[in-house]
């Protein structure tokens, strides 16, 4: 019973988070991703340093890009998730970044416009990155895999299913190639995810909603109790998360 109300207490707590943009530093003390054997932001740092024109994918609300100033002059970033839109312009605007909403099947951009086109775990479709960069341009990019946190769903569902669970290295690199690119570089890490109390699952599925497609409390009560137990007894619940880094290149 003392187990049911502490569970409820941490659901309920999670459920009311405020969530903008794309921080989850609300949520930081009690969910944490280990880190890559590679530093994304460093890498950016350093291809950033070498283009005059960038394009951010799937900016969120800008919290990456604004972390790897100074930008060329001319950059621009991209978000699809309409709320994040306007948090991205207020947080990019400032810096002289234009912020376009548009999907990422098709880039509102003329071809050749970017020296550099950048993505940290927002999908993409090759053959329209391709277009957008200019000859000898480059596109990095960071990815959540197919396999991300697949833990999860083995705990929760009776037969596991995750709609991205194409997205693999193996995928990206020939969809990269059959559009033309030639990968420079290409890596890939399984790093813990820690979840420190139920609330913190709770809000990682809220927010992730694609990793369960029908998650809601009432439905999953029970095996969520389950995690709850297991979180009471272990002091954590931690899995593996899936990370690709792919580099590519035009020319």
């Amino acid at each position: 019973m003392a187990g049911d109300l502490l569970f409820d207490q941490l659901v309920s707590e999670a459920l009311q988070l405020g969530f903008s943009g794309w921080d989850f530093s609300v949520i930081s003390h009690r969910w944490q991703e280990g880190p890559t054997s590679w530093d994304y932001r460093q890498i950016v740092r350093e291809r950033i340093g070498q283009a005059s024109s960038l394009l951010d994918m799937g900016t969120g609300g800008g919290e990456f890009l604004s972390s790897v100033v100074p930008l060329p002059r001319h950059t621009w970033a991209t978000e699809g998730y309409p709320p994040n839109v306007p948090v991205a312009k207020a947080r990019l605007a400032p810096m002289g970044v234009q912020v376009v909403e548009t999907a990422e099947s098709v880039l509102p951009f003329a071809d050749g416009s970017f020296d550099l086109v950048i993505n940290r775990h927002t999908g993409f479709v090759a053959r329209e990155v391709y277009r957008v960069l200019a000859h000898g341009g480059r596109f990095v990019t960071q990815q959540v895999g197919g396999s991300n946190n697949i833990r999860l769903n083995e705990l929760l569902q009776d037969q596991v299913s995750f709609e991205f669970s194409y997205w693999t290295l193996e995928y990206l690199v020939q969809q990269l190639q059959e559009a033309g690119f030639r990968v420079i570089s290409q890596r890939e890490d399984f790093p813990d995810t820690v979840f420190k109390d139920i609330g913190a699952v709770v809000f990682y599925l809220k927010i992730i909603s694609w990793q369960i497609s029908d998650f809601t409390i009432e439905k999953y009560r029970d095996r969520l109790l389950a995690i709850h137990d297991i979180i009471q007894e272990r002091g954590c619940l931690s899995i593996k998360g899936h990370r690709i880094y792919v580099e590519a290149c035009i020319g």
